[in-house]
């Protein structure tokens, strides 16, 4: 080996040892990420939502992530047309991404039934929501990559030829997290209104729990400090817990005895898997929703083998209309929760400020 190559080769091992202390470096710093949903519906929220935008734009985040449910829904529009826009129509589906766009970190979407599954109660123009589906998989999901100013990469789930209609189901890592979305909306995931539409559910579900469990599979090949779920529906933990669970629950609201008959629903199979992989992972998962516009933060999983809530598990649901407010996620792995989250008040949103 000549004297030159041996110089070349003592660079070459000094920038690899640089960037692997760079990356390591990079995965033990702590960071944050705004979590928003429901949003805007109303007139009202049009004039607040740019607030939110604004809030989110000073503030230093590594990706913003819109839970869904981006305009009314249409029940909302018929008794009083004067409460916004009706939806559904190509202009709203331009407004809004031409928002996500104005934001300058990455930002990326998970679709809500308001955006395409609650479209056929539109009564004119008649509108298909299968075709809203396809033009919101179109607009929103570019492949590999997310919205916003700054682009962030991303995975796809049509990367895999089994879901190759599912591009909204996106997966990345920031900081030894694992990120994924899932595509779970409310109207009772759009299950139980057609046969087809029954058929689009069931097709879509098998795709959202392959991708859950290959979110797990990913986090612990990674060795990763942790998991996020994003989706927009609100599972309705509280229906799934165990008998002492409901009682402590419901006794303020009439005493143990009357805990109320749960029906089934579909989303039993999301919350079932969900048990299912957190008896083998013990490191922290946040499961970020929308849909019931309630913030909390909470541990409403339980497990089936012992009846216990699994304290690695915690459910934030954001802020939704009328509240037109963020929510502060920060990631640090100092902390051995890793996960915190703060409610982000924007002050001219509150109900003092309020109009209407």
């Amino acid at each position: 080996m000549t004297s030159k190559t041996v110089r070349q080769f003592g660079l070459l091992c000094f920038s690899l040892a640089g960037f692997a202390g760079g990356t390591a470096a990079a995965q033990d710093r702590a960071f944050q990420f705004g979590l928003i949903g429901d949003m805007p519906y109303t007139a009202a929220q049009q004039r607040e939502y740019p607030r939110v935008l604004a809030a989110l734009n000073n503030a230093e985040l590594a990706f913003v992530v819109h839970i869904g449910d981006f305009q009314n829904d249409p029940r909302g529009y018929y008794p009083d047309p004067s409460i916004g826009a009706l939806p559904c129509l190509d202009a709203n589906y331009k407004e809004i991404h031409d928002s996500f766009q104005s934001v300058r970190h990455p930002f990326v979407l998970t679709p809500g039934d308001n955006d395409w599954t609650d479209c056929h109660l539109v009564k004119d123009p008649k509108i298909d929501p299968l075709e809203r589906l396809a033009k919101v998989r179109e607009m929103f999901f570019p492949e590999g990559r997310s919205l916003g100013q700054r682009t962030m990469p991303v995975e796809n789930q049509s990367r895999d030829s089994n879901h190759a209609k599912f591009r909204e189901n996106l997966r990345w890592t920031t900081g030894g997290i694992t990120f994924a979305t899932l595509h779970i909306v409310g109207s009772n995931d759009n299950f139980g209104r057609t046969p087809e539409m029954d058929a689009e559910e069931r097709e879509r579900k098998a795709a959202n729990i392959s991708w859950m469990r290959a979110a797990f599979a990913r986090a612990k090949s990674d060795g990763g400090r942790g998991l996020v779920f994003m989706t927009q529906a609100n599972p309705g933990f509280e229906n799934y817990w165990p008998p002492d669970a409901k009682g402590r629950y419901f006794g303020p609201f009439g005493g143990r005895d009357k805990i109320p008959a749960v029906p089934a629903t579909p989303f039993e199979d999301y919350v079932s898997a969900l048990q299912d992989e957190l008896e083998g992972y013990d490191k922290p998962v946040a499961f970020l929703h929308g849909d019931t516009h309630l913030h909390r933060i909470d541990k409403p999983l339980y497990s089936k083998k012992t009846n216990r809530m699994f304290e690695n598990f915690t459910r934030v649901e954001t802020f939704g209309n009328p509240d037109t407010h963020w929510v502060r996620v920060t990631v640090d792995p100092a902390d051995p929760q890793v996960f915190s989250f703060r409610g982000e008040i924007v002050p001219e949103n509150t109900a003092n400020h309020r109009t209407k």
